[in-house]
């Protein structure tokens, strides 16, 4: 196993920075195990390994809603963060409102460089010139600042939501961060996460209910209607289908 930016020490690879140490049969035995476990009980896991040296990161999807449920469930209390990049939807705005406040939370909002922000307000828009610079200006690198100090994070990928999600692993090495990642609810499908939320009738964003399958910045996201695809309407009309944050 090999990755850039791991130091090799031995026979083992010093994963992390203070409390992630995992040789590659470490992470082999990890996902087979975590792969017909529940998320409470991967939740439980990392809440233990990694301590507040893991961060919950969520841009209030219908999984991040849910894992935040599980986490308030079980007692988990974890930093939150989510990327505000300043062209969300008023509708994602209020949402985080609400989930501060039905959680008892504190979202920390990761906002771009102030230069990045001047930039979005002078002539045109980033996100029309080039939209990989103005993901990686918004996103891509105020995460990577904002993850500095953690050991590891925890997010709500799934292997249902797209064909370059499909083999998305439970617990992996984040190289582009140099540490590890979580994705504790990789093995649920879309129809499972929103069972659980209107069972436990949990808030989410109102613009699911209007044709919105996956919700990013304004500019970049429209309603679709009639498709299976979940990560349909983002960046329409582009051969694009990641911000840059999982890749």
């Amino acid at each position: 196993m090999t990755h850039s930016g791991v130091v090799k020490h031995g026979y083992r690879y010093q994963f992390g920075r203070n409390t992630a140490l995992f040789t590659h049969d470490d992470l082999l035995s990890l996902n087979a195990r975590f792969e017909h476990t529940n998320p409470q009980h991967i939740l439980q896991w990392a809440a233990d390994r990694f301590g507040e040296a893991a961060a919950v990161v969520t841009s209030l999807q219908p999984t991040g809603i849910v894992t935040l449920h599980m986490m308030h469930t079980l007692g988990i209390h974890l930093p939150v963060l989510t990327l505000d990049t300043g062209h969300l939807f008023p509708e994602t705005y209020t949402l985080i409102e609400q989930v501060e406040a039905h959680f008892n939370i504190t979202v920390e909002r990761i906002k771009p460089d102030v230069h990045v922000i001047e930039q979005d307000q002078s002539g045109t828009p980033l996100w029309q010139q080039d939209t990989n610079q103005c993901c990686y200006l918004h996103k891509v690198l105020p995460l990577k600042k904002a993850l500095a100090p953690y050991d590891a994070w925890i997010t709500g990928l799934r292997r249902d939501q797209s064909p370059s999600r499909a083999e998305t692993d439970i617990v992996s090495w984040d190289v582009q961060r140099n540490m590890t990642k979580l994705c504790p609810l990789a093995t649920w499908t879309e129809a499972m996460v929103w069972s659980y939320i209107k069972g436990y009738q949990l808030p989410y964003n109102t613009l699911h209910d209007k044709g919105y399958p996956s919700i990013g910045c304004m500019p970049c996201t429209q309603p679709v209607n009639g498709t299976r695809d979940l990560r349909a309407g983002r960046w329409q009309g582009t051969n694009k289908t990641e911000c840059g944050i999982h890749l």
